[in-house]
């Protein structure tokens, strides 16, 4: 069996109503960059104690499914990571749509040098109070220099370096991890790298179904602090569905 050069890991909770959606463009991504450059690669979908049929439709497409059975982030991304068998690691959240260019760009990236970087997401809700939360959040990233977890690439010696995300968090994991992963880069002296010339498209069920009061509490930087190693305080973030 050839070994794949890259591993994308794509954590899934009863994720069969919505993979059909958004996992075709992560393979279409796959597709251009491995008929671009002759490599290869693998698909790791996490099934995260899923109660319905994500195992199953997931394997439908021929990826690698594994499984995690404790609800946190953190531990599902660091369970597919230690299922993966490449050199490159590529997280992608499974309500995410891929632009054709988003694998071809990260592996460029990772192949000139770089420790690792990220590609932002664009949301579109469709209530103008929701789009004014996600611009502010689009500014804030972009004045951090953070990045979210619904796209981030490293290599996996820097990831097993950094020891994965802390599974003691229940938000903000990815966020912390990219500041590490960033000064990581720093003391190595190879660079992080944001693909601000993309964008990937996560889907904005939140937005659409919670109202815009509700999605100020939980994503205002007061809350985004408040509690984050409580599974009881981030219950009913982790409780929500694709729909």
């Amino acid at each position: 069996m050839t070994t794949p050069t890259l591993s994308v890991v794509i954590p899934a909770y009863n994720g069969a109503n919505y993979l059909p959606r958004y996992l075709p463009s992560v393979l279409a991504s796959l597709n251009r960059w491995e008929e671009a450059s002759g490599q290869t690669w693998e698909v790791i979908v996490v099934d995260n104690a899923s109660t319905d049929a994500t195992a199953d439709m997931a394997a439908s497409y021929g990826v690698r499914v594994v499984t995690e059975e404790v609800r946190n982030i953190g531990r599902v991304r660091n369970t597919g990571a230690g299922a993966a068998r490449s050199g490159r690691l590529f997280f992608i959240d499974a309500d995410v749509a891929l632009p054709l260019e988003a694998v071809t760009a990260a592996a460029a990236t990772m192949d000139a040098g770089a420790v690792g970087g990220a590609i932002p997401p664009l949301y579109t809700p469709e209530r103008l109070g929701a789009r004014l939360l996600c611009a502010y959040w689009d500014h804030y990233r972009a004045r951090r220099g953070g990045a979210q977890g619904v796209n981030q690439f490293c290599t996996a010696d820097a990831f097993h370096h950094l020891g994965g995300y802390r599974e003691d968090l229940f938000m903000s994991e990815d966020v912390e991890f990219f500041a590490r992963l960033s000064a990581h880069g720093q003391v190595t002296g190879r660079p992080v790298t944001i693909l601000d010339e993309l964008r990937v498209r996560p889907s904005t069920r939140r937005y659409d179904q919670w109202s815009s009061l509700r999605m100020l509490w939980w994503q205002n930087p007061v809350t985004a602090r408040l509690r984050l190693d409580s599974a009881r305080m981030w219950r009913h973030w982790y409780e929500s569905t694709v729909r």
